[in-house]
């Protein structure tokens, strides 16, 4: 099957698919494309009528196999990788796929939020062409608006990851906090956690039999993981060179360290491993406060391609943020602003840290410092949040503070919450005609099935969701130019997409593209 992938235009305008009009012999645009969608070539088309320079496309082959047209050189056999941060409501979820072609395309899974908007959009988006073996599932820790998505992912024994990774704290089905992970030890007056879910074994040990779960939400998933026979792996990701690959000093997820086969890699930054007398591997406990230690001990990832690095920041917080820039910056303590060590350690964990694009810490919240935001100083932030949610995420406040940090004169901030689409206000005048035909059913001693279908597409149509555009980010970038792009509220085809891109120039300067 002959397949091209959309361009990027050198001058970055949009693309579109025409129809072509026989009777007055004219293109017509019909939909917008966005750079590095796949399109299947009509290798047998007729083009007496079209000409030269125009290659034809099977759009939608499985159902409806409508002929598009696109101009040739704005197609290639190459694609960018593509990040597409999902609007999962609150919580996080996304997925990166690589520049690969065919069976050498690795995706990966990046939290899956808390409902089941990941598993419908892996079900839209792979299905129907590669279907569901996948790199990786990554639970960066275990928050329930991050893992809960996965448990109807798990579930189906029809998707498969080679790994599943995460952060060695697994909520094991007993009360109280620090006790579901294994509870903690003292060491010197530090108190760490020991008891790390290193590899499947522990899993196995904890979340084989489910009659104990009770109303426990991170057992089922484990449980479904396990019970899952195209989950090949499991596995903890950490900074450890058990866990990781090391490479120049620095850890990177295994597979995705630097190669000359590829132009990308995926770096580890967190959680932190540390390492008892006796080189027994364990994590400290950053608070005294259960869901700041558990948050802050995220598996933090850095993308490197080419140009351009892309920051995944978990739910980091306060002590969080705090404890990974001293440790990065080889010092014992956080040092005052009057320190000579303060701009030390941000000169140095900026080596560590900075990225062009950075999926904001914990949906937005205000808890996190200034310091690591000058640190990471990138030119376009991406949270992810949910409107019906008590947090008041992303925090007005925090918005500010990204304008500040940011990198450029007008660095951009995407939320998958402020770029969904939803409608105020419901159809009032169907909501009449349906209290009418209520009437007149209750009134009828028979009615027809035809008039009961009607009353029931009626009440469908008013309880369908409120989204009209949900609010997903993507991320496209070969390494030299990237684009983060969002749907219009609007639902047109011919207008659909909007998107910023960058460029770096030959002096390492990033610019935003008019």
């Amino acid at each position: 099957m002959a397949h091209k992938y959309v361009a990027l235009p050198p001058d970055g305008d949009a693309v579109y698919l025409f129809t072509f009009d026989t009777d007055n012999q004219e293109f017509k645009k019909a939909k917008q494309v966005l750079w590095g969608d796949w399109l299947k070539v009509d290798e047998n088309h007729d083009f007496s009528q079209i000409g030269p320079g125009w290659t034809a496309i099977i759009w939608a082959p499985k159902t409806k196999r409508e002929i598009y047209y696109i101009k040739t050189e704005l197609t290639s056999d190459k694609r960018p990788l593509e990040i597409i941060f999902l609007d999962v409501g609150q919580g996080d979820g996304a997925v990166l796929i690589t520049p690969e072609d065919g069976a050498k395309e690795k995706i990966m899974v990046i939290d899956a939020g808390e409902g089941n908007n990941m598993a419908r959009f892996l079900n839209g988006r792979f299905k129907a062409y590669r279907g569901f073996d996948f790199e990786a599932a990554i639970i960066t820790h275990p928050d329930s608006d991050h893992y809960r998505g996965f448990e109807e992912i798990f579930a189906d024994h029809d998707i498969g990851f080679k790994n599943l990774y995460q952060n060695g704290l697994v909520e094991r089905p007993v009360s109280g906090t620090f006790d579901k992970v294994g509870g903690v030890v003292e060491d010197n007056g530090v108190f760490y956690m020991e008891n790390l879910a290193l590899d499947k074994t522990v899993i196995e040990q904890h979340f084989s039999d489910n009659s104990n779960f009770g109303r426990k939400e991170f057992p089922p998933v484990m449980f479904n993981a396990l019970n899952n026979p195209k989950i090949q792996n499991f596995k903890m990701l950490s900074t450890d060179p058990n866990q990781s690959v090391h490479k120049d000093g620095r850890a990177y997820m295994p597979g995705f360290q630097p190669s000359s086969q590829r132009k990308y890699s995926i770096e580890v930054l967190g959680p932190i491993m540390e390492y008892d007398a006796n080189d027994k591997p364990r994590l400290r406990r950053i608070s005294s406060n259960y869901g700041k230690t558990k948050n802050g001990h995220s598996i933090i990832l850095r993308l490197h391609f080419g140009k351009y690095k892309v920051l995944f920041g978990g739910d980091l917080n306060i002590p969080a943020e705090k404890y990974l820039l001293r440790h990065y910056a080889g010092l014992d303590k956080f040092p005052a602003k009057s320190n000579d060590n303060y701009q030390l350690m941000l000169n140095e964990a900026a080596n560590w840290f900075k990225a062009e694009i950075m999926k904001v810490c914990h949906h937005g919240s205000e808890k996190v410092t200034d310091e690591f935001m000058q640190v990471v100083n990138p030119a376009c932030f991406v949270i992810s949040s949910g409107d019906q949610e008590g947090h008041v995420h992303p925090r007005p406040d925090l918005l500010g503070r990204l304008g500040r940090f940011g990198r450029g004169e007008s660095p951009v901030i995407l939320s998958t919450e402020l770029q969904r689409s939803t409608r105020e206000f419901e159809d009032q005048k169907k909501v009449d005609a349906l209290k009418k035909d209520i009437d007149t059913l209750a009134e009828a001693e028979e009615p027809s099935d035809d008039f009961v279908d009607e009353i029931k597409d009626k009440i469908a149509h008013l309880g369908r969701t409120n989204v009209d555009v949900y609010g997903a980010v993507y991320l496209k970038t070969d390494g030299e130019r990237l684009i983060t792009a969002f749907k219009f509220e609007e639902a047109s085809d011919k207008k659909k997409w909007f998107y910023y891109e960058y460029q770096i120039d030959d002096n390492g300067e990033l610019h935003l593209r008019d």
